[in-house]
């Protein structure tokens, strides 16, 4: 099995930490490890190195470079400019047929944590049988709450079961859903929330690229000649539509398979889900400060650089300091962090950004 780790990302919701310069994949917001190293290193027991590859920019590509030296510079796969998901899996799969025609590739987030790694190992490994038999494949976590923030897949006919794991046809993927309906989908227990995770064969994915987006797979064809003859890519790349894997292809084929999975997945997309993927104290607040006191403070994430930050009488509520910005909010309103950076772009304050 090869891998292919997205990691061009910025980050906006985990601003002032996450900037463009160093994006939250690149920075160890839950430990001593990075995100990116974290990543690697819980699928290095089924996957060598030199079957990891990364999809993203020029800069970052250096700095994946430095923080997974073991890599093969040459499984750096630089995109020219972000075009979404579909092309960017699409670039990356043609570098991995290059080296195996037949390789059953899992598309992985460079930002996801996953406190149960073995699980998802074996996940993984059941995942790549069900792709050897035509299958696109995507790891569904079973809800334990009525989520609104995710997207949901709905399964179908059961399929088997795969290293201990039930597999289910795919019946729809649909929608970031109201609470309402959140509710009706975690109570039905037919529901689960889209990773983003996806595992297929490399010529199972170029097919439904054919089949679904004709347009792009006619590019495809290009960049990968551009690619043998060691041509730059950038005029192709700069003419294909950005579009996503989901709304492309998953959403669209017919021969999709779910696995549901209860692995600790969090998708790390904002502080509040720091928040919960943390250490709490005794009074339920989650620390990554070195200089730091509170008092009658519950449930809150303090996340501080040199300062010394003293929170009182507050509860529920964010505080992220890196010395030069600031950030207080309740945890609720944790996604709405892109607001100051959105505030900060039209004030041309590119030196927070």
């Amino acid at each position: 099995m090869y891998a292919l780790i997205l990691a061009g990302g910025v980050g906006t919701r985990l601003w002032p930490r996450s900037r463009t310069s160093l994006p939250k994949q690149l920075l160890p917001l839950m430990g001593d490890r990075t995100m990116v190293q974290a990543t690697v290193e819980r699928i290095l027991p089924i996957i060598p190195v030199e079957h990891i590859f990364f999809a993203t920019n020029q800069e970052y590509g250096l700095l994946v470079k430095e923080q997974i030296p073991d890599i093969p510079g040459s499984n750096i796969v630089r995109e020219p400019n972000p075009r979404h998901t579909a092309p960017c899996i699409g670039l990356g799969a043609l570098h991995i047929r290059q080296l195996d025609p037949e390789a059953v590739m899992a598309s992985l987030h460079s930002d996801h944590f996953i406190a149960d790694e073995p699980g998802f190992r074996q996940a993984l490994l059941a995942a790549e049988k069900l792709a050897r038999q035509g299958y696109l494949v995507t790891l569904g976590i079973r809800p334990n709450k009525p989520e609104t923030g995710y997207g949901y897949i709905e399964r179908g006919s059961a399929l088997g079961e795969y290293n201990d794991y039930p597999a289910y046809q795919v019946n729809r993927f649909l929608e970031k859903p109201d609470l309402a309906t959140a509710e009706k989908f975690l109570a039905s227990g037919e529901y689960y929330w889209n990773s983003g995770i996806f595992i297929w064969q490399i010529s199972t994915l170029m097919q439904a690229f054919c089949d679904y987006m004709p347009d792009f797979h006619d590019q495809l064809k290009k960049l990968e000649q551009a690619l043998i003859v060691g041509e730059p890519i950038d005029p192709i790349w700069q003419t294909i539509t950005p579009e996503s894997i989901d709304v492309g292809i998953m959403e669209r084929a017919e021969k999709v398979a779910v696995i549901p999975v209860d692995i600790g997945w969090n998708d790390v997309g904002n502080w509040a889900a720091i928040y919960e993927i943390g250490q709490g104290d005794e009074n339920g607040n989650v620390i990554a400060a070195a200089d730091c006191f509170t008092f009658e403070t519950k449930d809150c994430l303090i996340h501080g650089s040199d300062r010394l930050i003293a929170a009182i009488g507050l509860e529920n509520v964010v505080i992220v300091d890196t010395g030069d910005a600031l950030v207080v909010c309740a945890r609720d309103k944790a996604q709405d962090v892109k607001k100051a950076v959105g505030w900060l772009e039209e004030k041309g304050r590119f030196d927070l950004l």
